[in-house]
Protein backbone atom coordinates (compact mmCIF):
# COMPACT_ATOMS: atom_id res chain seq x y z
CA UNK A 1 0.00 0.00 0.00
CA UNK A 2 1.52 3.28 -1.14
CA UNK A 3 0.69 6.58 0.56
CA UNK A 4 1.03 10.10 -0.77
CA UNK A 5 2.10 12.59 1.90
CA UNK A 6 0.86 15.95 0.65
CA UNK A 7 3.32 18.77 1.26
CA UNK A 8 2.02 22.33 1.42
CA UNK A 9 4.14 25.45 1.98
CA UNK A 10 4.51 25.41 5.75
CA UNK A 11 3.93 21.69 6.39
CA UNK A 12 6.16 20.50 9.22
CA UNK A 13 4.87 17.06 10.21
CA UNK A 14 5.53 15.45 6.83
CA UNK A 15 8.69 13.70 8.06
CA UNK A 16 6.82 12.42 11.11
CA UNK A 17 4.09 11.02 8.85
CA UNK A 18 6.60 9.23 6.63
CA UNK A 19 8.39 7.77 9.65
CA UNK A 20 5.10 6.44 11.05
CA UNK A 21 3.89 4.97 7.77
CA UNK A 22 7.20 3.29 7.01
CA UNK A 23 7.52 2.01 10.58
CA UNK A 24 4.18 0.28 10.00
CA UNK A 25 5.54 -1.34 6.83
CA UNK A 26 3.79 0.94 4.36
CA UNK A 27 5.34 2.79 1.44
CA UNK A 28 5.20 6.59 1.43
CA UNK A 29 6.30 9.38 -0.89
CA UNK A 30 6.02 13.15 -0.72
CA UNK A 31 3.74 14.92 -3.19
CA UNK A 32 3.93 18.70 -3.65
CA UNK A 33 0.60 20.49 -3.39
CA UNK A 34 0.70 21.75 -6.99
CA UNK A 35 0.51 18.23 -8.41
CA UNK A 36 -2.70 17.35 -10.22
CA UNK A 37 -2.47 13.55 -10.10
CA UNK A 38 -2.13 10.94 -7.37
CA UNK A 39 -1.86 8.09 -9.84
CA UNK A 40 -0.07 5.12 -8.34
CA UNK A 41 -1.04 5.93 -4.76
CA UNK A 42 -3.53 4.07 -2.60
CA UNK A 43 -3.96 6.58 0.22
CA UNK A 44 -3.38 10.27 0.98
CA UNK A 45 -2.02 11.76 4.19
CA UNK A 46 -2.37 15.48 4.91
CA UNK A 47 0.16 16.29 7.64
CA UNK A 48 0.24 18.91 10.35
CA UNK A 49 2.00 22.24 10.16
CA UNK A 50 1.12 25.80 9.26
CA UNK A 51 0.18 25.68 5.59
CA UNK A 52 0.57 29.14 4.05
CA UNK A 53 1.40 30.41 7.54
CA UNK A 54 -2.25 29.87 8.59
CA UNK A 55 -3.08 33.16 6.87
CA UNK A 56 -6.79 33.93 6.43
CA UNK A 57 -7.74 30.78 8.40
CA UNK A 58 -5.80 27.63 9.18
CA UNK A 59 -6.05 25.38 6.12
CA UNK A 60 -8.13 27.81 4.06
CA UNK A 61 -5.53 28.51 1.36
CA UNK A 62 -4.21 24.94 1.24
CA UNK A 63 -7.76 23.74 0.60
CA UNK A 64 -7.58 25.52 -2.78
CA UNK A 65 -4.34 23.79 -3.87
CA UNK A 66 -4.55 21.80 -7.14
CA UNK A 67 -3.86 18.45 -5.46
CA UNK A 68 -7.00 18.76 -3.36
CA UNK A 69 -9.17 17.79 -6.31
CA UNK A 70 -7.35 14.46 -6.32
CA UNK A 71 -7.78 14.15 -2.56
CA UNK A 72 -11.47 14.82 -3.08
CA UNK A 73 -11.55 12.07 -5.72
CA UNK A 74 -9.84 9.66 -3.34
CA UNK A 75 -12.46 10.42 -0.70
CA UNK A 76 -15.30 9.91 -3.18
CA UNK A 77 -13.85 6.61 -4.42
CA UNK A 78 -13.51 5.23 -0.91
CA UNK A 79 -9.72 5.35 -0.75
CA UNK A 80 -8.22 6.16 2.66
CA UNK A 81 -7.50 9.80 3.44
CA UNK A 82 -6.05 11.00 6.75
CA UNK A 83 -5.73 14.63 7.81
CA UNK A 84 -3.96 15.34 11.10
CA UNK A 85 -3.98 18.73 12.82
CA UNK A 86 -3.46 21.19 9.94
CA UNK A 87 -4.49 18.35 7.63
CA UNK A 88 -7.81 18.12 9.49
CA UNK A 89 -8.23 21.86 9.09
CA UNK A 90 -7.59 21.54 5.35
CA UNK A 91 -10.19 18.76 5.01
CA UNK A 92 -12.86 20.86 6.72
CA UNK A 93 -11.98 23.97 4.72
CA UNK A 94 -12.23 21.90 1.52
CA UNK A 95 -15.66 20.61 2.57
CA UNK A 96 -14.48 16.99 2.54
CA UNK A 97 -15.32 16.77 6.25
CA UNK A 98 -17.99 18.86 8.01
CA UNK A 99 -17.47 21.51 10.64
CA UNK A 100 -14.58 23.85 11.34
CA UNK A 101 -11.57 24.15 13.63
CA UNK A 102 -11.64 27.43 15.56
CA UNK A 103 -9.19 29.12 17.91
CA UNK A 104 -8.62 27.32 21.20
CA UNK A 105 -10.74 28.77 23.97
CA UNK A 106 -7.60 29.68 25.92
CA UNK A 107 -6.37 31.63 22.85
CA UNK A 108 -2.96 29.98 23.21
CA UNK A 109 -0.95 27.52 21.18
CA UNK A 110 -1.26 24.32 23.23
CA UNK A 111 1.39 21.60 23.09
CA UNK A 112 1.05 18.64 25.45
CA UNK A 113 -0.14 15.04 25.73
CA UNK A 114 -3.86 14.43 26.08
CA UNK A 115 -6.22 11.52 26.57
CA UNK A 116 -8.08 10.42 23.44
CA UNK A 117 -10.89 7.85 23.67
CA UNK A 118 -11.61 5.50 20.77
CA UNK A 119 -15.32 5.73 19.92
CA UNK A 120 -15.27 3.29 16.98
CA UNK A 121 -13.02 0.35 16.21
CA UNK A 122 -14.72 -0.86 13.04
CA UNK A 123 -12.66 1.32 10.69
CA UNK A 124 -9.28 0.61 9.06
CA UNK A 125 -7.87 3.45 11.18
CA UNK A 126 -9.09 1.97 14.46
CA UNK A 127 -9.38 -1.79 13.92
CA UNK A 128 -6.44 -2.56 16.21
CA UNK A 129 -7.82 -0.54 19.12
CA UNK A 130 -10.49 -1.47 21.64
CA UNK A 131 -13.67 0.58 21.70
CA UNK A 132 -13.47 2.84 24.74
CA UNK A 133 -9.67 2.58 24.92
CA UNK A 134 -8.04 5.82 26.04
CA UNK A 135 -4.87 6.69 24.14
CA UNK A 136 -2.13 9.09 25.15
CA UNK A 137 -1.38 11.30 22.13
CA UNK A 138 0.33 14.67 21.70
CA UNK A 139 -1.39 17.79 20.44
CA UNK A 140 0.20 20.98 19.09
CA UNK A 141 -2.25 23.57 17.81
CA UNK A 142 -3.73 27.01 18.33
CA UNK A 143 -6.88 26.40 16.28
CA UNK A 144 -8.14 22.96 17.24
CA UNK A 145 -11.57 23.66 18.71
CA UNK A 146 -14.01 21.56 16.71
CA UNK A 147 -17.20 23.42 15.93
CA UNK A 148 -20.31 22.58 13.91
CA UNK A 149 -23.92 23.73 13.98
CA UNK A 150 -26.49 21.81 16.00
CA UNK A 151 -27.84 19.94 12.98
CA UNK A 152 -24.37 18.76 11.92
CA UNK A 153 -23.47 17.72 15.46
CA UNK A 154 -26.70 15.74 15.72
CA UNK A 155 -25.88 13.98 12.44
CA UNK A 156 -22.32 13.20 13.54
CA UNK A 157 -23.58 11.71 16.79
CA UNK A 158 -26.58 9.96 15.25
CA UNK A 159 -24.57 8.34 12.47
CA UNK A 160 -21.61 7.44 14.68
CA UNK A 161 -19.15 9.62 12.78
CA UNK A 162 -17.20 10.70 15.87
CA UNK A 163 -14.10 8.49 15.94
CA UNK A 164 -12.09 10.07 18.78
CA UNK A 165 -12.99 12.22 21.80
CA UNK A 166 -10.84 13.94 24.37
CA UNK A 167 -10.94 12.03 27.65
CA UNK A 168 -9.25 12.17 31.05
CA UNK A 169 -5.99 10.30 31.43
CA UNK A 170 -5.90 10.16 35.22
CA UNK A 171 -9.18 11.47 36.45
CA UNK A 172 -8.73 15.05 35.25
CA UNK A 173 -11.86 17.15 35.13
CA UNK A 174 -10.38 19.69 32.70
CA UNK A 175 -9.32 17.31 29.93
CA UNK A 176 -10.65 19.06 26.81
CA UNK A 177 -7.61 21.08 25.69
CA UNK A 178 -9.31 23.46 23.27
CA UNK A 179 -13.03 23.59 23.97
CA UNK A 180 -14.12 21.30 21.13
CA UNK A 181 -17.87 20.74 21.12
CA UNK A 182 -18.84 17.29 22.42
CA UNK A 183 -15.13 16.75 23.23
CA UNK A 184 -14.61 15.85 19.56
CA UNK A 185 -10.99 15.07 18.67
CA UNK A 186 -11.54 13.26 15.37
CA UNK A 187 -14.32 12.44 12.90
CA UNK A 188 -14.88 10.41 9.77
CA UNK A 189 -17.10 10.74 6.72
CA UNK A 190 -20.16 8.61 5.97
CA UNK A 191 -18.11 6.01 4.07
CA UNK A 192 -15.62 5.72 6.91
CA UNK A 193 -12.59 6.19 4.65
CA UNK A 194 -11.69 9.80 5.54
CA UNK A 195 -10.32 10.56 9.00
CA UNK A 196 -9.66 14.02 10.39
CA UNK A 197 -8.15 14.42 13.86
CA UNK A 198 -6.30 17.07 15.83
CA UNK A 199 -4.07 14.82 18.02
CA UNK A 200 -0.91 13.49 16.38
CA UNK A 201 -0.76 9.67 16.15
CA UNK A 202 2.33 9.93 13.93
CA UNK A 203 4.23 11.45 16.86
CA UNK A 204 3.46 8.46 19.08
CA UNK A 205 4.80 5.45 17.19
CA UNK A 206 8.03 4.70 19.07
CA UNK A 207 9.01 4.53 22.73
CA UNK A 208 11.84 6.97 22.04
CA UNK A 209 9.14 9.51 21.14
CA UNK A 210 7.36 8.95 24.41
CA UNK A 211 4.89 6.20 23.54
CA UNK A 212 3.40 3.96 20.85
CA UNK A 213 -0.34 4.60 21.19
CA UNK A 214 -0.47 6.00 17.65
CA UNK A 215 1.20 3.05 15.93
CA UNK A 216 -1.88 0.76 15.74
CA UNK A 217 -3.62 3.37 13.60
CA UNK A 218 -1.01 2.83 10.89
CA UNK A 219 -0.62 -0.91 11.43
CA UNK A 220 -4.34 -1.29 10.76
CA UNK A 221 -3.70 -0.46 7.11
CA UNK A 222 -0.98 -3.08 6.86
CA UNK A 223 -3.48 -5.65 8.12
CA UNK A 224 -5.97 -4.31 5.58
CA UNK A 225 -3.51 -5.17 2.79
CA UNK A 226 -2.21 -8.47 4.11
CA UNK A 227 -5.64 -9.71 5.11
Amino acid sequence: MKWAIIRFPGSNCDEDARFALEKAGLKAEYVWHTETSLKGFDGAFLPGGFSYGDYLRAGALAAKSPVMEEVRRFAHEGRPVIGVCNGFQVLTEAGILPGALLANLNLHFTCKEVGVRVERNDLPFTRLYQKGQVLRLPIAHAEGRYYADAETLARLEGEGLVVFRYAPLKGETDYNPNGSLHDIAGITNEKGNVLGMMPHPERAVDEVLGGTDGLPLFLGFLEEVTG
